[in-house]
């Protein structure tokens, strides 16, 4: 049944979510903000949805990439080059883009006659990102349900797995993660050295895939 919206940004952990759950996705939409990768990862959550037949939504959030303050939007020099444990990768947090997205979805899922929102967050997000955390999901879950007439709620069903988990899964399903995008500099190529890039290189080979992306090193 399809009953739910999807948060699809476009890099390996929501595209895999859209390939899992496309028997239930009515709709999938990206959001512009101004981040560095955006335009990257849009194109391929374009490109995904065409191949399953899901409508996609670019809406745009240009205020965050005017008035909010990240690394994430602030250009390729900003970026911090070491893996998510590092301290200094706190500057890639966008605040609150998760809590400001969903509630967006939330109003879209209502005006579709929908009732759910999905989010790709999983465990390895859990240390920096506090719109990422099982508290915030439950909270917000909450807040949705209380905030809509038809009690919209928040699914994340890849809260407690890892991204190696969800590489996985998606090896499983047969996915080309080729078509999906992660760097936080946005380049033509990943540069193989910030937080997601380190992140990526981990899950494929946890998960034991011959890693498709083109990294600069």
């Amino acid at each position: 049944m399809k009953d739910s919206v999807l948060i699809l940004s476009g890099g390996m952990d929501s595209t895999t979510m859209l390939y899992d759950y496309a028997d239930r996705i009515a709709v999938a939409v990206s959001f512009d903000y101004g981040s560095n990768h955006n335009a990257r990862e849009i194109e391929c959550a374009r490109v995904n949805c065409r191949k399953l037949g899901v409508e996609h939504l670019i809406i745009p959030l240009s205020f965050m990439g005017e008035y909010f303050h990240s690394s994430l939007l602030e250009g390729a020099d900003s970026i911090p080059e070491g893996h998510y444990a590092a301290d200094n990768m706190k500057s890639t947090v966008v605040p609150f883009r998760n809590g400001i997205m969903l509630a967006v979805a939330a109003g879209l899922a209502e005006s579709r006659g929908l009732k759910h929102v999905m989010m790709a967050n999983h465990g390895g997000d859990h240390t920096i990102y506090p719109d990422c955390r099982p508290e915030f999901v439950s909270a917000m879950s909450e807040a949705m349900r209380l905030g809509t007439f038809p009690g919209i709620t928040l699914l994340a069903p890849y809260t407690d797995m890892t991204k190696g988990d969800i590489a996985r899964r998606g090896k499983e399903l047969g996915m080309d993660y080729a078509l999906t995008y992660s760097c936080y500099k946005g380049g033509e190529k990943h540069c193989g050295k910030c937080g997601t890039c380190v992140e990526r290189k981990e899950a494929m080979a946890e998960a034991g895939i011959e890693d498709p992306t083109i990294y600069m090193d």
